[in-house]
């Protein structure tokens, strides 16, 4: 049986990233609202506070080290399966990538260690600051590999020669077309999904009647974030897509199931896009719906899929579909958020079970939205590797084999198989225990207690001098 090294290479790379994404998306969101909860502790010295970081803190260590994991087969995966693409970017895409260990790795791992064992042994200010630049740490590394990223869907300040490309405006390359809208789309996407997350367990500790006033405060504060900001990511989201289509109109038709150039486009609701007959089927749809959104005006003109040849339109059932799971999630997110808020004028917001209840479901539609995002994302920009310079096939490792790929990515199945299993089991029984502890004993004897540098060597040295 012959297996195409292409197809396999594709669904292994779709894989390793589908699974690495939910776990940076949530750390990025979960570290910020650490940092937020260290701050509000560090000045009220209410132990509430405290509490909740603590519980967080903990979650927060198993995901980022099942998603530290789970990153690493990525860059690897350039060398095995894409060696023709690892060695023709290899001029931006390396310092890329260098940026983003020196500049924030290197930032994380620090501080990460203060933040999960330096608690009692350093100044508060100290251990503050370390959550912060855990959380600045996050949306340094999400840059530079969004950077990159971006670069890929809008190519800028390189250029070819022969089968290398050079860098031509740093800046230019970098800040490319795409990336302050994929940037802030993702920003906001992390903190939603590390808000409904909380949410979410803050609401099931609730309706088990455990540490009410901690998760009170938890679940009050995150549905005033949830509130404000699942509306601007409705807004994010709509910048995006305009900017897509200047760019990338071939992947916005193939989002719209559009076939041809035309104005009047409907909004579907519901179709069955067939490449084969380049239509679809069992269409249900808004009137100019498209046209509206897209050109804000009822005959506007959006470009059609017919526009290029079909071997090189993206997969138009796939992109149409994730494309509808994602808006359709953030519709609900938007909905959920407005009730809480409704509740919550009424006076019924903890009292509400089938709220409480939602929002315990709500705290996985972030990941699926994510991962329907980034499918959009990708297979929209397919057949390109890099958006109108070369194509996926081009990309590919020329002595790669069917066979081989496949064993890979049997092997990445069970390896993460194996390291979700672990981290689930961890974070699960992280929730198990909750927030209950039993505090410490104070202690008053002042040599126990971390000081300032200059003072812990002033003791002893006044002693000696008497």
């Amino acid at each position: 049986m012959e297996l195409d090294p292409l197809v396999l290479s594709r669904l292994q790379f779709a894989f390793v990233v589908s699974f690495h994404a939910i776990f940076p998306v949530f750390t990025i969101g979960l570290a910020s609202y650490i940092a937020v909860l260290e701050g509000i502790a560090f000045k009220t010295q209410n132990p509430v506070w405290t509490r909740l970081s603590q519980f967080w803190i903990k979650v927060f260590a198993v995901v980022f080290g099942m998603g530290v994991v789970s990153g690493i087969v990525m860059a690897f995966q350039f060398g095995t399966n894409w060696s023709n693409f690892a060695y023709a970017s290899a001029n931006f895409l390396g310092p890329i990538l260098s940026y983003e260990v020196v500049t924030a790795f290197f930032l994380e791992a620090a501080f990460l260690g203060v933040l999960l064992f330096g608690r009692d042994k350093v100044p508060p200010g100290i251990y503050l600051m370390s959550a912060i630049l855990v959380a600045v740490g996050t949306f340094i590394s999400s840059f530079w590999i969004l950077a990159a990223n971006s670069w890929m869907h809008t190519p800028a300040g390189v250029e070819f020669r022969g089968e290398l490309l050079y860098v031509t405006s740093w800046f230019d390359a970098i800040f490319n077309e795409s990336l302050p809208y994929r940037f802030a789309h993702m920003a906001l996407a992390s903190f939603l999904t590390g808000g409904f997350v909380v949410a979410g367990v803050s609401a099931w500790y609730l309706m088990n009647n455990r540490e009410v006033e901690a998760n009170r405060k938890a679940l009050s504060m995150t549905l005033w974030l949830l509130l404000f900001l699942t509306p601007l990511q409705a807004w994010i989201g709509d910048l995006h897509g305009l900017n897509t289509l200047e760019h990338q109109p071939t992947k916005v038709a193939a989002m719209e199931g559009n076939w041809e150039t035309q104005g009047n486009v409907p909004l579907l609701l519901f179709a069955w896009p067939d490449k084969e007959t380049q239509s679809n089927h069992f269409e249900i749809g808004i009137p100019n719906g498209a046209s509206w959104i897209l050109k804000h005006s009822a005959d506007g003109v959006i470009p059609g899929l017919k526009e290029v040849e079909p071997d090189m339109q993206p997969p138009v059932w796939g992109v149409f579909w994730s494309f509808r799971v994602m808006v359709g999630i953030g519709l609900l997110m938007i909905a959920v958020a407005f009730a809480g808020f409704v509740l919550r004028l009424r006076g019924q917001l903890w009292n509400k079970h089938w709220y409480l209840k939602t929002l315990q479901f709500m705290s996985i539609t972030p990941f699926i939205a994510v991962l329907a995002g980034w499918f959009t994302t990708e297979m929209g920009r397919a057949p390109w590797l890099i958006y109108g310079e070369m194509t996926l096939e081009q990309g590919l490792t020329p002595s790669l084999t069917g066979w081989m790929a496949l064993t890979t990515l049997i092997g990445y199945i069970i390896v993460y198989a194996l390291v979700f299993t672990g981290g689930l089991y961890y974070v699960m029984r992280i929730l198990r225990d909750g927030l209950e502890y039993k505090p410490h004993e104070a202690d008053d004897d002042p040599s126990h207690r971390a000081k300032r540098p200059m003072s812990a060597v002033d003791v002893p040295f006044e002693e000696g001098a008497q």
